[in-house]
């Protein structure tokens, strides 16, 4: 146990479950659900032994059940993660975790289940951000399946659209390139994967996060309500794609979690297994070299002009990204379709600064 921890760092809404244990029990748990959420991507492995060390002593938390799910999904233990997702639905009724039940099944050899379940009625109700998370995860089977055109139509839905930008737009972009890639599409990969940078700068994801701060504040937050998306600016002139975040790296698309992998990869989660208080078995996610040519301003403001608020969208918190202070990426005519393609040409080019 790292010495820093002290259990405070849940949500509330996590603590105020673990309140159904005896204080010190609690008190225990908490620290476990805090470690494995901590090595969650660095160590998967570490995080699924908190996870389950916490669900010895509190087995019957939904919460506990959850963490125990996804650290086992991340860590590649996909029958654990499967039955500790379904308990932890069977618990709540919550149904945000299909898109990773749908994988484990895939992952597990059982596409026919994976695809009955994708296609449930559970399914139809899901929020926005589930159902993006769901069709990356069919993507993934269609690929699997070796139909690379069907896994471009999964991903064809509403909320793919690259000038304006939500939490799971990044990933929804960078896993839309990839699928344009396995069709020879490349040079329309490779703007997908611009605007994929382009919103993570815009909502402060990814690289461009901001280090999170705690608040032990016991009083209860005022909670903020959800906006429309950021607007993103998609450059019209390839010429002027300056660089993100320092390396290309950025603009090339890495398969994550579900449906971007051609086989479910690990991460980690902040649960546990089964323990005393255990349920039944069935029970139950080189920015560019170059930057703009100075002499070329043909795009700057294009990123200018709101969208309709009353968009269907949802998810992810509104900020205007001002194409003036965006750096571009790489100019797909200039520097040919792959992202890692350099130009040699001699000329120089500078990036602007986000």
């Amino acid at each position: 146990m790292d010495e820093d921890i002290t259990g405070r760092e849940l949500d509330k809404p996590t603590r105020a479950q673990l309140g159904a244990l005896e204080p010190r029990n609690a008190e225990a748990v908490a620290k476990h659900l805090v470690m494995a959420g901590r090595y969650l991507s660095d160590d998967p492995a570490l995080a699924l032994e908190h996870a389950q060390a916490a669900g010895r002593r509190g087995g019957r938390i939904a919460a506990v059940r959850e963490a125990t799910g996804i650290a086992a999904y991340e860590a590649g233990d996909y029958a654990l993660a499967l039955k500790e997702l379904r308990t932890f639905r069977r618990m709540t009724g919550a149904e945000i975790h299909l898109p990773l039940m749908v994988d484990c099944e895939r992952a597990l050899g059982r596409t026919d289940k994976a695809v009955e379940l994708a296609t449930s009625e559970a399914a139809a109700s899901l929020e926005t951000s589930e159902r993006v998370e769901l069709a990356i995860v069919l993507a993934g089977m269609r690929r699997d399946q070796g139909d690379a055109q069907g896994a471009v139509d999964a991903l064809s839905i509403p909320q793919l659209d690259k000038n304006r930008g939500f939490s799971y737009s990044p990933r929804l972009f960078r896993a839309y390139a990839e699928a344009l890639r396995g069709v020879d599409r490349a040079r329309e990969a490779l703007t997908w994967d611009r605007q994929a940078v382009v919103a993570e700068a815009a909502l402060g994801l990814g690289q461009f996060a901001e280090p999170e701060i705690l608040d032990f504040d016991d009083e209860d937050e005022t909670e903020q309500a959800p906006s429309d998306g950021v607007v993103l600016a998609e450059p019209e002139n390839a010429a002027e794609d300056a660089t993100v975040a320092g390396t290309a790296a950025a603009a090339v698309p890495e398969d994550t979690r579900a449906g971007l992998r051609e086989e479910p990869v690990g991460g980690t989660g902040d649960s546990s297994i089964d323990g005393t208080e255990h349920e039944p078995d069935d029970v139950l996610d080189e920015g560019a070299e170059e930057g703009a040519d100075e002499e070329s301003e043909e795009s700057e403001g294009a990123a200018e002009g709101d969208l309709d608020p009353d968009d269907d969208f949802e998810g992810g918190s509104e900020h205007d990204l001002d194409p003036d202070d965006d750096e571009e990426l790489l100019d797909p005519e200039d520097h040919g379709a792959a992202p890692d393609d350099r130009s040699d040409d001699g000329e120089e080019r500078g990036a602007e600064d986000v």
